[in-house]
């Protein structure tokens, strides 16, 4: 039996453009990194960072009313997040748009529990949207020939088509190393650390997916910790719920930039329940570090201004420990809605496990700790 190859992220995306395809948007998953570091790298005005995969499927159907053929780029789990746009928007106006969906969590290969139940539906998912779907071809010649079928069948249909790409099906593209001049900032797990020491140590902490909740769990696992792995974007509405229904509990939500941005109106609703005691923790390093250090667009997004006029009751932007444990303190002792943007660096430790409790024991944990 053969060994499958990899196919060259720059030859992906030479393929891609040389039949006219492009822009291309999307967030990233790890299988598909090498794809956005070429783009990224080679052509980045043909790159469109987006917050989450609905709007990725946005921007493409208006790239194609302009006349372009646009390729949204994303990992399965956002399955979600497109339905409406390319079963109400795609489908119904007939706007094709080529997708590459990774495939975390398909069967037989071993993965994280949140990509589980996505990687047994994915192309089920696909099927029952009517997306035309196929698996990526291994080689650069069986690619060139299913994207002129792929190409045929959009222009046939008006119709999205979705190649599902496996892990390993692109090889890493080689990227330098960024170095920072001047002082480095705090690493995630240097902010962690400093924001446990800072709070009421009976305080419910609810950490966003990726490296986060990974690192609270490593240096400071407790029952009073909810690590959410997956459901991006959605820590900041599960501490939310949290807050207001376990009265006289302080509850803080740390979260971050990608995952912030992907569900940014879970600060309205933040804002209009101010009077509840959360802290919404937002670390913010300009990347998607789980899925390569590709990078998110908060670097021009100004979150304490979004939350003032959400109506959080205060905000705080720091970048320094000092500064990061007295703005814990401070909105601790202050109460209501308080938003704390914490610029740190990437980076993390190579070393860094997957978090150590299945996630139902974890749920059922965090709730056995906010019963009086």
């Amino acid at each position: 039996m053969s060994t499958p190859t990899a196919l060259d992220a720059r030859t992906l995306v030479d393929l891609l453009r040389t039949r006219g395809f492009g822009p291309f948007t999307g967030v990233p998953c790890s299988f598909l990194g090498p794809v956005i570091s070429c783009l990224e790298a080679e052509h980045p005005r043909d790159y469109l960072i987006a917050t989450n995969e609905g709007e990725a499927v946005a921007l493409a159907a208006g790239a194609h009313l302009a006349g372009r053929k646009p390729v949204v780029i994303l990992q399965n789990s956002g399955l979600g997040n497109t339905v409406n746009p390319l079963t109400s928007l795609c489908h119904t106006l007939r706007l094709p748009v080529l997708l590459f969906v990774t495939w975390r969590g398909r069967p037989g290969h071993p993965d994280e529990p949140q990509h589980e139940l996505m990687g047994r539906i994915t192309t089920e998912m696909l099927t029952a949207m009517e997306i035309a779907h196929e698996v990526l071809p291994e080689d650069p010649a069986g690619l060139a020939e299913r994207l002129a079928s792929a190409e045929a069948h959009m222009a046939a249909t008006g119709l999205p088509y979705a190649f599902v790409v496996p892990k390993g099906a692109v090889a890493p593209y080689p990227t330098a190393p960024h170095t920072a001049a001047g002082p480095r900032p705090m690493r995630r797990a240097e902010a962690i650390g400093h924001i446990v020491d800072a709070m009421d140590p009976r305080t419910l902490v609810v950490a966003t997916t990726g490296k986060t909740a990974r690192e609270l769990e490593r240096d400071f696992d407790r029952p009073g910790n909810l690590y959410v792995v997956g459901s991006m974007g959605c820590a900041s509405s599960v501490a939310l719920g949290v807050a207001l229904h376990a009265p006289g509990r302080r509850v803080l939500a740390l979260d971050g930039d990608g995952a912030a941005l992907m569900r940014l109106e879970a600060m309205a609703t933040i804002g209009r329940h101010a009077d509840t005691d959360l802290c919404h923790v937002l670390l913010d390093n300009e990347a998607y570090e789980s899925t390569g250090g590709q990078p998110t667009a908060s670097a021009g997004v100004d979150f304490a201004a979004i939350a003032a006029a959400c109506g959080y009751r205060a905000t705080a932007d720091v970048a320094d420990a000092a500064a990061l444990a007295e703005a814990v303190r401070h909105a601790q002792a202050a109460g209501g809605a308080q938003l704390i943007r914490v610029r740190i660096a990437p980076g993390s430790d190579p070393g860094l496990g997957r978090p150590a409790l299945r996630p139902p024991a974890s749920a059922a944990r965090f709730k056995g700790a906010i019963a009086p």
